[in-house]
């Protein structure tokens, strides 16, 4: 067996021992989205008409019991990664931004395995829950006459990472991702319950220039502002001015709002993301006057890898491992 440190740096063994049903449901917040796979740079690479004799020796040795739809599917696990890398990441991002994107959802798949949350299946396709999979009749439906060289991309990033996944203290990581950040991703501890010692807050260097909608905002009446948090925090005391009503947020480490005083209540970011449907935590607030409004930067939990921040590494020269390297620190890259 092979193994690869992708840190120089030596983190404290970290023992967590999660609940069984430990999937994408109870830990990343169910809102976040599947990155459109239409979004991202234009830039081509890889081998665009590539399509391997057979399955690698080890995705192809490997299968999945998928719960798609109600139904439970069997397939090789090259085969589902494959339509999983092209559901949850823009094929038209660089090569090594995808070959990141195979080994995070591989390794995924294999924290599955030891943390069971589906009956009869090992993974289900509602990215809510799970990872997002759409098979074969989705993306040519999608794609039309350039199904064939936009699949080919994902099949090269699963075949060129053929049984690779990351490690901590021996076992499969929690090798969670988001589609981008505000400079830096979360620490996995202002999200959810408890802390993971590879999945710290880190630079990410996508910007308003590499991802689209990289800024977005919300403005509601106060009026439904007004509703909508009194139906969630019915003490909260909104009878002043609008200006009044929001108070100065605190912040976790990497800048998004852990927590903001509305009425009076403290309100979690994760929560007030969640009211009014919100890209992301990196939040900053304008009330006044008839209106209120939320600005957020980036969109996910931001947690574990930034796809959008991987691409841009990946087009400055970064390979696969380094990319996970940044987003993983402490890791190991090992073959099941």
């Amino acid at each position: 067996m092979k193994v690869m440190v992708l840190s120089s740096v030596a983190l404290v063994l970290f023992a967590l021992i999660f609940p069984v049903a430990a999937s994408w449901n109870t830990l990343p917040e169910p809102t976040d989205p599947v990155p459109d796979v239409t979004e991202g740079p234009t830039e081509d690479g890889g081998s665009p008409f590539y399509v391997p004799d057979s399955p690698p020796a080890s995705d192809g040795a490997v299968t999945v019991r998928l719960l798609d739809g109600g139904e439970v599917r069997e397939l090789s696990l090259f085969d589902y990664l494959t339509f999983s890398v092209a559901s949850e990441m823009p094929v038209a991002f660089a090569p090594e931004a995808l070959r990141a994107q195979a080994v995070a959802l591989r390794t995924f798949y294999m924290y599955t395995l030891a943390h069971p949350s589906h009956e009869g299946a090992d993974i289900c396709s509602d990215s809510a829950c799970c990872a997002a999979w759409h098979g074969e009749d989705f993306f040519r439906n999608k794609w039309g006459a350039d199904y064939e060289a936009n699949i080919a991309k994902a099949r090269s990033a699963v075949s060129d990472t053929d049984g690779l996944i990351l490690t901590f203290g021996g076992q499969p990581a929690l090798a969670a991702f988001h589609s981008s950040s505000a400079g830096r991703t979360e620490d996995s501890g202002s999200v959810w319950s408890a802390s993971l010692p590879y999945l710290v807050s880190v630079e990410s260097p996508e910007s308003a220039e590499t991802v689209p909608n990289y800024v977005s905002g919300v403005t509601v009446s106060a009026t439904e502002f007004r509703d909508t948090i009194l139906g969630a925090y019915p003490e909260a005391d909104l009878s002043g001015p609008v200006s009044a009503w929001i108070g100065e947020p605190v912040l976790t480490g990497s800048g998004r709002v852990s927590s903001v005083p509305i009425g009076g209540v403290s309100v979690p970011g994760t929560v007030l993301r969640s009211l009014f449907g919100l890209r992301s935590t990196a939040l900053s607030f304008e009330a006044s006057g008839d209106t209120v409004t939320l600005t957020s930067t980036g969109y996910g939990h931001g947690v574990g890898m930034s796809q959008y921040g991987a691409n841009v590494m990946a087009s400055e020269g970064a390979d696969f491992r380094e990319i996970l390297a940044n987003y993983y620190p402490g890791t190991e890259l090992r073959e099941l």
